[in-house]
């Protein structure tokens, strides 16, 4: 997990510029991530892996604290309004009982290599109530496939890549850093700590050459067993399923 803290801590403003260069994908991603946040007023919320900051930026953030393993991106997520309350990895953060109405991951799943402990803690975190939200590019989905060839061959300018890679590729350094879990594994995760009921939904379900073109509205999936398609997908624990009494 070290490795993660040094490719991030070289690469926060490579992060952004992505994302402002992919103006239509980073819309795309937006949407979903306000959509299954939801009305957030009076709400106090954490961030696991908040980054730069960045989709926090358009949201108010007031109320968001954070965890970041980055210096370098924690700083710039302060001064766009995140409470960063610890610089560190969340498998070496305590969090209190009860703390947390809303706890998300946003794409924060894909460095973090057992889910299990990592996850537990957080649904303790929550409030009655409360919702854990996991936002990530899928490992079985197009961009998945395309990180993971892309980290086996240590480049994307390879014959076996050639015209299938979006303009303006996700940093590969970024890309290589990655565990990219299934969407499978995290549901058996979550199944495995006392949940049964989810909510999914899925933005970005274009090619990923042709996903800037314009940016796509957040859809609501009723069968978790087709987001294999799509770039960018949210598992969201309904609040009915907080469990005060998770193991």
């Amino acid at each position: 997990m070290s490795e993660v803290k040094q490719k991030f801590d070289g690469y926060a403003a490579k992060y952004d510029e992505w994302f402002m260069k992919n103006e239509n994908l980073f819309i795309s991603e937006l949407r979903l991530f306000q959509k299954v946040l939801g009305d957030i007023s009076g709400k106090k919320l954490l961030s696991v892996g908040c980054g730069s900051g960045l989709f926090e930026s358009y949201i108010d953030c007031s109320n968001v604290e954070g965890i970041e393993p980055s210096e370098d991106m924690g700083n710039i997520a302060v001064k766009r309004g995140v409470n960063v309350i610890k610089f560190g990895l969340i498998e070496d953060v305590d969090l209190p009982d009860n703390e947390y109405d809303v706890i998300y991951f946003n794409g924060s799943s894909s460095y973090i290599e057992d889910l299990v402990p990592v996850y537990g803690k957080c649904l303790k975190a929550l409030k009655a109530g409360g919702r854990l939200i996991l936002l990530d590019v899928p490992k079985e989905s197009a961009f998945g496939f395309m990180y993971l060839l892309g980290k086996s061959l240590n480049t994307y300018d390879h014959e076996y890549l050639a015209g299938a890679m979006p303009e303006l590729p996700y940093p590969l350094a970024l890309a290589s850093s990655g565990v990219w879990h299934t969407t499978e594994e995290k549901i058996n995760v979550l199944k495995d700590l006392g949940i049964s009921k989810f909510n999914f939904y899925q933005t970005l379900v274009k090619n990923p050459i042709y996903t800037n073109e314009e940016p796509e509205e957040a859809i609501l999936m009723r069968n978790p067993k087709r987001l294999p398609k799509v770039t960018r997908a949210a598992v969201m624990l309904p609040s009915s399923q907080k469990n005060k009494d998770l193991p």
